[in-house]
């Protein structure tokens, strides 16, 4: 009675994985045609990104010449860091049924008398900041570079001893 019982709890999780498959595959499909879009400075920049964070289109606005340089650079990755929070939220979104399922799975402890859960780390945000402010080196002069050193060669890019 026991193996009929192991035989139908097989089939169940069997049944249960191919499910997720399905689920899966439904997943990433629906995923890859995911768009965000988001606006910054009243509207003067339009950024748009798809579901791998890649910048897909860029609009400005009429108005554009409002802003300086430095504040459509700034204007573009706020619109852009916007767009990528949406995508993510319409992926955990997308992520959920996924999730349901996997509740409803035995655990591989609740299978294996005396094995211990494997415990999955979480993920670890990327930054958001500017390269220079992420713990980026500045060296004496200011800049990201090391000043140059003479060790026995020329200064020059011409020098033979490069």
């Amino acid at each position: 009675m026991t193996n009929e019982q192991a035989k139908a709890d097989l089939a169940a999780i069997m049944d249960g994985v191919q499910e997720q498959m399905r689920t899966i595959a439904r997943i990433q499909q629906q995923r890859a045609e995911l768009t965000a879009s988001a606006t910054a400075r009243g509207k003067k920049v339009t950024v748009t990104v798809n579901a791998d964070n890649t910048v897909i289109d860029v609009k400005f606005g009429d108005d554009i010449d409002e802003l300086s340089y430095s504040e459509i650079a700034k204007a573009v990755i706020e619109a852009a860091q916007r767009a990528c929070k949406e995508v993510a939220d319409k992926t955990t979104d997308l992520m959920a049924p996924l999730d349901t399922q996997r509740t409803r799975m035995p655990k591989l402890t609740d299978l294996v008398a005396g094995l211990t859960d494997i415990e999955i780390p979480g993920v670890v945000p990327a930054a958001t900041g500017r390269p220079d402010t992420l713990g980026r080196q500045n060296f004496p002069d200011g800049s990201g570079a090391p000043a140059s050193s003479d060790k026995g060669r020329g200064g020059s890019v011409t020098d033979s001893s490069w």
